[in-house]
């Protein structure tokens, strides 16, 4: 069928998430109305999006006028078929239960126009069997949100058997337009990505009460040991017992009997002790918080146990169809909350390690979904990651294009390539978390975009600034890694990435605003020249956590500050500020919070224009070369300097300047 332009949407369901989505919605700037046959219902959703809004324009997310703008836009109303009948797309977005979901399904199609989508918010149900009584279910297609939609970026656009690509790609182009990450659900599944990846884990946890191997205290207690804000049960408790056994019931009846071997949890549901709803579940929860007795952390169960069983559910999913391998990694990492997935953590380990993983969990339990999939089986878990994941990480050539054209911007990726062709000025702009925590992939990204402006002759300079109101708080201590040399090789990929900040031939520049700790630190101290903020917070808290400066800290350090200095500040973690940092020669420049990106944007496009690039790049050689070696070597280093400049063209462009007292035009040549 021939999709249109969305451009008015309804969104059936004012509740918790039905609410949240139309807000989303309206926030992207598309006329929206929220139906509820409720009165009720739509009362609380107005007071919920007014408090919304108002928090934005209370952060700066928002100003006043638009959030006047977007709530004016919508239309709050208890008639269905008036709300339908003159929208582009329909969301559903009522309770999981299937038969009030296919009543209301058929009840939309029937009031809506025929070329209007319609799209299930459904977190678990086949699109197929919501397609039951939906006139042309050509037009039928899931898109579930997370929770909560106004702040979880992953939306899942999940395509049934009917469903045609034209409304499916339309729907995954809306999705992006909304502001969300979207991943394709390319076959119809129970659970589609991220809750099926999530249902083994479930019965996991449910067997372990099962057998009585362990209290729910002593397994949360190994959780957050390993990071987790709550552990598995106090989450289930979280966000309802009576959830988990519905969806885990549903899993047995559409996609393994085998889900039905939990039976430990119906106990709850027989007391109604559904958790933080009920106020007890697991837990006792008073003011909002689970009353949880200390213990001791589990050790029936270790973190390779549930990332063996999220691999092996990543491998179904692969081989059934359903989504492809980058798809699974940015569905688990953003609807999951976590910085890193099934497919990365693969990477780092060895099938047959998984294998037998999978194979002791799956005769422990006796449940046949923990045995090894068949590409695990078979030892072909890297031959069914690689091609695809390969191709999922190599940026399309259109997407190249962009990060080498003037004045483009290369949009979501935990580093932004920004270049100003006109200024001779590119920026390195970090954007991972509200922090701009450095990861793999950060790194990945910072070398592939220096690489791109290596040779480039119409940059002359760079600036790394953060997002936002810091510049980075360090490493993602959370990432994934598989042992010690794992974790080794990731510090030798921080030290090679950062150097080539100060091996590029051209300027760089750190700007250094809010939190500048840690690797954010490091990441400051290989650019040429730092600018900060009086206030920026600054430091190597390391040594407080178990750790020392990984990427090159110990040893920059001591270069720019002086052994004497460089040991106090990092064996003490002690933090300062951006005015010390000036006062003993660290940072160049001192700019007002209110003002530094312009700031530094003037000294970067006026260092740009000013200095002869080729100079630039042999002073630099000079620098920090000269540095690690003897001085009758490093005084020979610079005479051979001289003598390449003296027959280039910036050389005689210079000169030519300064006489004529005019701004050089520095070719880099």
């Amino acid at each position: 069928m021939k999709t249109l332009e969305i451009k008015e949407v309804t969104v059936v369901g004012a509740g918790l998430m039905g609410h949240g989505i139309a807000e989303v919605v309206a926030l992207a700037g598309f006329k929206v109305n929220l139906e509820d046959a409720f009165p009720e219902a739509l009362e609380k959703a107005k007071a919920s999006i007014k408090n919304s809004l108002a928090r934005m324009v209370k952060s700066g997310k928002l100003t006043q006028e638009n959030a006047d703008r977007v709530f004016a836009g919508m239309n709050f109303t208890a008639d269905l078929k008036g709300a339908v009948s003159s929208s582009d797309m329909i969301i559903e977005a009522v309770p999981e239960i299937p038969d009030l979901k296919v009543k209301l399904l058929r009840e939309i199609s029937q009031n809506c126009r025929a070329d209007a989508i319609i799209a299930s918010n459904t977190s678990n149900i086949r699109i197929s069997t919501l397609a039951q009584e939906v006139s042309n279910p050509q037009r039928l297609l899931g898109l579930h949100f997370f929770n909560p939609p106004v702040v979880l970026k992953l939306v899942e656009v999940i395509k049934s058997d009917r469903t045609s690509d034209e409304v499916f790609e339309e729907t995954y182009q809306f999705s992006k337009k909304i502001g969300k990450t979207p991943i394709k659900v390319l076959k119809d599944t129970p659970g589609f990505v991220v809750n099926r990846i999530n249902a083994p884990e479930s019965l996991l946890f449910c067997q372990i009460l099962d057998k009585g191997l362990a209290k729910p205290e002593e397994v949360d207690a190994f959780g957050k040991s390993q990071g987790l804000p709550m552990g598995p049960y106090e989450l289930m408790d979280y966000v309802g017992i009576d959830t988990v056994v519905h969806s885990l019931n549903y899993y047995r009846d559409a996609l393994d009997k085998e889900y039905g071997k939990c039976g430990y949890f119906n106990q709850f549901m027989d007391r109604k002790e559904l958790g933080l709803k009920s106020g007890k579940g697991f837990y006792v929860w008073e003011n909002g918080k689970a009353q949880i007795p200390k213990a001791a952390p589990s050790t029936v169960i270790d973190l390779m146990d549930v990332l063996s069983v999220e691999i092996n559910e990543s491998a179904k999913i692969i081989e059934e169809g359903i989504a492809e391998p980058a798809d699974i990694e940015t569905g688990v990492k953003l609807g999951m909350n976590r910085p890193f997935g099934p497919i990365s953590v693969a990477e780092g380990l060895t099938n047959a390690e998984i294998k037998r993983k999978l194979q002791k969990l799956s005769e422990k339990f006796d449940t046949k979904i923990f045995y090894p999939a068949k590409s695990i089986e078979e030892g072909k878990l890297r031959e069914l990651l690689s091609g695809k994941a390969a191709k999922a990480k190599e940026a399309p050539a259109t997407e190249k294009a962009r990060e080498t054209a003037p004045a483009q911007e290369s949009g979501g990726e935990p580093v932004t390539l920004r270049k100003d062709v006109e200024k001779k000025v590119a920026y390195l702009i970090l954007s991972n978390t509200r922090n701009n925590l450095i990861n793999s992939d950060v790194l990945e990204g910072i070398e592939r975009h220096l690489k791109t402006l290596w040779n480039d002759k119409e940059i002359n300079v760079i600036v790394v600034r953060g997002e936002g109101k810091n510049f980075s708080a360090g490493a993602q201590l959370t990432q994934f890694f598989s042992g010690p040399m794992d974790f080794a090789e990731n510090a030798r990929l921080g030290e090679r990435t950062f150097r080539l900040l100060s091996e590029v031939p051209k300027i760089t520049i750190a700007e250094m605003k809010g939190h500048v700790l840690g690797g954010g630190f490091e990441l400051s101290t290989w650019c040429d020249i730092r600018v900060s903020t009086p206030e920026a917070i600054i430091g190597f808290p390391e040594v407080t956590l178990g750790l020392v400066p990984g990427w090159g800290g110990s040893q920059r350090l001591a270069k720019l500050l002086g052994m004497s200095r460089a040991a106090y500040l990092i064996l003490t973690g002690e933090r300062f500020d951006g005015k010390f940092a000036h006062e003993v020669g660290l940072v160049s420049r001192l700019f007002p919070a209110e003002s530094i990106e312009s700031e530094t944007d003037r000294l970067a496009q006026d260092l740009a224009v000013r200095i002869a690039p080729v100079s630039a790049a042999m002073a630099k050689k000079l620098i920090y070369k000269g540095s690690e070696v003897a001085a009758d070597n490093g005084l020979e280093m610079e005479s051979i300097a001289m003598g390449l400049l003296y027959g280039t063209e910036d050389l005689k462009e210079g000169i030519s300047a300064f006489l004529q007292k005019r701004k050089p035009d520095y070719k880099g040549r």
